[in-house]
């Protein structure tokens, strides 16, 4: 019996896939794909039933797992990465899911004790501490290593502190400075979940003892303004990726946002009316700040002339399909590619929010203010930008003992 086959837009189709391919195509069509995107993404997908029925699977079998070992077998055979799509994939199997054709995938069961210990403190972490997703996500990584290297059998019981100081003291024997420093406030947070919860009979965080070393404490630095406006003015604003790059730059530059809060700016944050928007930061922290007039121009021209037709509420989306939110890598590679293309030393997105603190010190502006503006919880945060006034902080230097008399 002859295979089916599929010829669309001059791909050629054999195998389980091929009656999907018409209605696969029709899919990325709809969201945004451009025609040659849509001719790689399908050239992959013939490649994936070719690769199934050399392997002897049905469609019926194909899952992400599945998935992933073909593009394994792609990397493997030395294809480039422009040539396979795991997003192209995965919303293969999606259609096919919804075809009934194949099956959903059952989540996974966590059913072991660290497991469910581990659910537990990061909902704690989430829900009762207010964390960010990347610090809560470290913080389990680094509860799991713990509870996985202890050596007793039965797990936190009998828990001592000894144990909490060698687990501190292996860790640092590998890692960096700043890496156990990290490790150290992960493992305390979870010691005081251990003990509110009852898992240990006393509280032994503080038997994660701090480390310390020798590290270079610089002055907090920004760019310039000739650089800035370079930045600003290598940004194509006849095209559509132009105009996201220049909104995206110039509201870091005007408000001092981090990546993660520019990635996570909604629709809904803004009010134009009153000329605000909100600002959603560390710890489930909203803010509202005025919105300058040139950052509303530059976001209200990309609304209409530069982001893609989407039902996402995020305000800055990817500018090729599927056109998924940007991440906050993708705000900070805008920035370092901004630097390149304008000739400048690159920096990352982070220094463009020093920038806004070393202009207002500059122009005289009290560091509680400053620490308003750039939402710190402490002014701790706020206090390293005391050193980058060193006209002033000269003055409080005292002479020299021994020193030449004025």
């Amino acid at each position: 019996m002859a295979r089916p086959t599929s010829r669309l837009s001059r791909v050629l189709m054999t195998g389980p896939l091929a009656p999907f391919a018409d209605r696969y195509g029709l899919g990325l069509k709809e969201r945004g794909y451009t025609p040659h995107t849509t001719v790689n993404q399908l050239r992959q997908v013939a490649r994936l039933s070719r690769w199934l029925v050399a392997g002897g699977f049905t469609v019926a079998e194909l899952n992400g797992e599945r998935v992933e070992e073909f593009l394994a077998v792609q990397r493997a055979g030395g294809r480039h990465r422009a040539s396979w799509s795991r997003p192209g994939l995965l919303f293969l199997l999606e259609m096919l899911r919804g075809l009934g054709v194949v099956a959903a995938e059952e989540p996974a069961v966590t059913d072991s004790p660290t497991d469910l210990l581990l659910a537990a403190y990061e909902h704690h972490l989430l829900a009762e501490r207010g964390l960010a997703t990347g610090t809560v996500r470290g913080y389990v990584r680094h509860a799991l290593e713990f509870v996985v290297g202890l050596r007793t059998g039965g797990g936190l019981v009998g828990l001592t502190a000894a144990q909490v100081t060698g687990a501190v003291l292996r860790e640092s024997a590998t890692l960096s400075v700043s890496a156990t420093q990290f490790f150290v406030a992960g493992l305390r947070s979870f010691l005081r979940f251990c003990f509110i919860e009852g898992l240990v009979e006393v509280d032994l965080s503080q038997a994660a003892l701090a480390v310390t070393g020798r590290r270079h404490s610089s002055v907090p630095q920004g760019i310039t303004k000739v650089d800035a406006q370079a930045l600003l003015g290598g940004c194509d604003r006849r095209s559509t990726l132009g105009r996201r790059d220049y909104a995206v730059i110039l509201i870091m530059l005007r408000l001092g946002m981090r990546a993660s809060e520019v990635a996570g700016l909604k629709l809904d944050d803004i009010d134009w009316r009153s000329g605000e928007l909100v600002v959603r930061g560390k710890g489930s922290r909203e803010d509202r700040l005025p919105l300058p007039t040139d950052v509303g121009q530059a976001v209200a021209s990309y609304l209409r002339r530069g982001r893609p037709t989407s039902d996402r509420r995020e305000v800055f989306l990817l500018a090729r399909a599927p056109f998924s939110p940007v991440a906050a890598g993708t705000v900070s590679s805008t920035v370092r590619r901004a630097c390149r293309r304008a000739g400048v030393a690159e920096v990352g997105a982070h220094r463009l929010r020093h920038t806004v603190a070393c202009d207002m010190v500059s122009a005289g502006v009290p560091l509680v203010q400053i620490g308003q503006v750039l939402r710190h919880r402490s002014l701790q945060s706020t206090a390293i930008y005391a050193r980058v006034d060193l006209d002033q902080l000269r003055q409080l230097a005292r002479p020299w003992p021994g020193g030449a008399q004025a």
